[in-house]
């Protein structure tokens, strides 16, 4: 017999766009327009993450973490293979796609640009993770094909335990090193979610998709919800970190 624990943890059938294919989907033009947009922007993200983890890798301070890095920005320039061949494969030109999202991420990393090696791992870990679960809670609404995808590129690089082992590792170290991080994932914390909240509303396709308009079961009450489930894993990592939200 199931517990209610149980019952209530067991995942919802898919209903609506989400029990589709991506061929039965791609016949309403908005919802094709929305996934487009989506790609794009990820795949911008997956591009620019890996220039930042290549430039983080300078900053490392021996060669085993130089080659870490370097191991993660290749996996993200795979990421960004996968989705640009996928935006190909549905008749959508990549470099197409992607220029919508460039100003608003480059200002992203301008804005929060690491002044060294600790605050470099922490953006990776903060910003990166706070990205992909926005990403992860619009795949819920996705047909099956892209949710796939998407999916499938937001697996983890390994840029998070390592960078949990390496900041707690300076912590021990040095406890003030805590204080400096804490407040400089706070600013992180604010600058992604601004800059996520900016890209859907420059959007059409993306935000009608976020409120409803043509992806199943999401209203601005849910998106609120979406943003404060946001915001609790992103104190589950401080934590992690070791540090205080």
């Amino acid at each position: 017999m199931e517990t209610p624990d149980t019952a209530a943890d067991t995942p919802a059938e898919p209903t609506g766009i989400a029990a589709q294919d991506w061929k039965t989907a791609a016949e309403e033009p908005h919802y094709r327009a929305a996934v487009v947009d989506l790609l794009g922007a990820l795949a911008y993200g997956e591009l620019a993450a890996f220039e930042r983890l290549a430039e983080d890798a300078k900053l490392a301070p021996t060669l085993g973490d130089k080659a870490e890095l370097a191991k993660m920005a290749s996996a993200e320039f795979h990421h960004f293979e996968q989705l640009r061949d996928r935006l190909s494969a549905i008749g959508a030109d990549a470099t197409e796609a992607m220029e919508p999202f460039v100003a608003a991420l480059d200002g992203f990393h301008r804005q929060t640009a690491p002044s060294d090696w600790l605050e470099g791992l922490v953006k990776a870990y903060v910003g990166d993770s706070i990205a992909s679960d926005f990403y992860r809670e619009v795949a819920a609404r996705l047909d099956g094909d892209t949710r796939r995808l998407v999916l499938g590129v937001l697996d983890d690089t390994g840029h998070a335990s390592f960078a949990v082992e390496k900041v707690r590792a300076a912590i021990d170290a040095d406890p003030r090193v805590g204080g400096r991080l804490a407040l400089w994932a706070r600013r992180l914390m604010g600058e992604a979610l601004s800059q996520s909240q900016r890209v859907v509303a420059d959007r059409d396709a993306l935000s009608t998709m976020l409120v409803g308009g043509v992806a199943d079961g999401f209203d601005l009450a849910e998106v609120g919800r979406m943003f404060s489930r946001i915001t609790e894993a992103h104190t589950k990592r401080m934590a992690a970190l070791g540090l205080a939200a």
